[in-house]
């Protein structure tokens, strides 16, 4: 599946099939992240649940402590 994940076109693997799959495969699925798909921000919650479509459009945005 090709998506467009922070404004870069990617090529998904195929076991990639949900956001929380995408959240895992680049091993940020234990920190606090935002997730849009589609211009949606989505819950928690439907991290799990949002299948993801060819050409989806996703951004995650995910913070990072400093000073």
């Amino acid at each position: 599946m090709n998506v467009l994940l922070n404004g870069e076109s990617i090529q998904l693997p195929e076991h990639v099939v949900l956001v929380s799959d995408v959240l895992k495969h680049y091993e940020i699925h234990d920190k606090v992240v935002v997730v849009e798909v589609n211009g949606e921000i989505l819950t928690s919650v439907e991290h799990q649940s949002t299948r993801l479509s060819d050409k989806d459009k996703i951004e995650i945005v995910h913070f990072v402590g400093g000073g």
